[in-house]
Formats: structure tokens, C-alpha cells, sequence
């Protein structure tokens, strides 16, 4: 297996407040691996919650950055393990640029469409919107409506490309089992 595919790249998408990270952090430590975080929080806290479409793409590029980065490192880490493949978790990838673009400002920067055509990932947790609402000064959709329209961009997007997914939905033990019992049917 050359090192390309050694990693098993499982991104959980979905709109806000799905239980996305808290999943991705939860499949890593039932896995003992690593996780990737969503940037756009990190870059929120740093530059302040109101953002323009400016912002967007530089969100874009440092999750595609830190997510090249947590490749690298668990890359690193199974080679000096002498492992034949790792799972690497990953919270938010091009598609949820994609729809945020689309959503809030009704195009899209062509740097997100190149890197959707681009990079490969080997299975999509697609984040139901049926846990309670957490409200977060980074969040923007509590209503019901709004998260209902996303979470259906967030279906059509998958159902229109081949990489497997499934939806994940309920609390979050059996969100975590809904998940764990993809990998081990897709990976294990």
C-alpha cells in the first residue's frame, strides 16, 4: 500500500451546531488517532465574529492548510508505527466552504471548486440537524428553516458524488455508533 492510501480520510459535514466536532474528537480517541479541526472557529476567535466574503477564502485556505498538516503528521506517526493504514478525522472540509459561499453570498471562489474536484476522501458523516440547538456567538442559524434548507444542500451535495456516505443522527452516543460501525464496514 504506498502511502497515499494508507490514510483513510472520513470527514464529518453538516450546517452548524450538528455535533461535528464533538464526533470527529470521539472517533479519534475510540481510534487512538488524530482528528482535524474545523479552522474557521479558530479564525472566528482571532479576528471576531463578523466576517465578509474577504474572510471566506482565507478560511478556506487554513482548512485546507491544517488539513494537509494532520495528513502529514499521522502520515508520520504510521510510518514510525509500521502501520499499514490510519483513520484521520476530519471536522469540515471544501464542500461546508462551498455551501457557506453559496448560502450567505451566492457564488463561490473558484479556489474551493478546484480543491472539491481535487482532493479525495474515502467517506462523508453527513450531520443531521435533530440534536437540541447550542448557541454559540459563531453560529447563525438557530431557526429551524434555515438548518433544514442547509442540511438538504448539504444531502443533494453528497447524493451527486461517488465518495460513500451515510447520515449520522440521533444523540450523540448513537451518533457515535452510527459512525464507528461505518468505519469498521468500510475500513477494518
Amino acid at each position: 500500500m504506498d502511502k497515499e492510501n494508507m490514510i483513510k480520510k472520513i470527514v464529518a459535514i453538516g450546517p452548524e451546531s450538528t455535533g461535528k466536532s464533538t464526533l470527529c474528537k470521539q472517533l479519534a480517541e475510540h481510534y487512538n488517532t488524530m482528528w482535524c479541526p474545523e479552522y474557521a472557529r479558530e479564525y472566528l476567535n482571532q479576528n471576531g465574529v463578523k466576517y465578509d466574503y474577504a474572510d471566506l477564502i482565507k478560511i478556506a485556505q487554513g482548512q485546507l492548510t491544517i488539513e494537509d498538516y494532520c495528513e502529514e503528521e499521522l502520515k508520520a506517526k504510521s510510518a514510525t508505527l509500521n502501520a499499514e493504514s490510519a483513520l484521520l478525522f476530519i471536522d469540515t472540509n471544501m464542500y461546508v466552504m462551498k455551501v457557506w459561499y453559496e448560502y450567505v453570498y451566492h457564488k463561490c471562489e473558484q479556489l474551493v471548486l478546484d480543491e472539491i474536484a481535487k482532493r479525495k476522501y474515502d467517506l462523508y458523516l453527513l450531520c443531521n440537524i435533530d440534536l437540541p440547538w447550542i448557541d454559540d456567538p459563531m453560529r447563525e442559524y438557530p431557526e429551524e428553516k434555515p438548518r433544514i434548507d442547509l442540511y438538504n444542500i448539504y444531502k443533494d451535495l453528497l447524493i451527486n458524488q461517488s465518495t460513500p456516505w451515510i447520515e449520522i443522527s440521533g444523540n450523540y452516543n448513537e451518533r457515535l455508533q452510527k459512525a464507528i460501525d461505518a468505519v469498521e464496514r468500510f475500513f477494518l
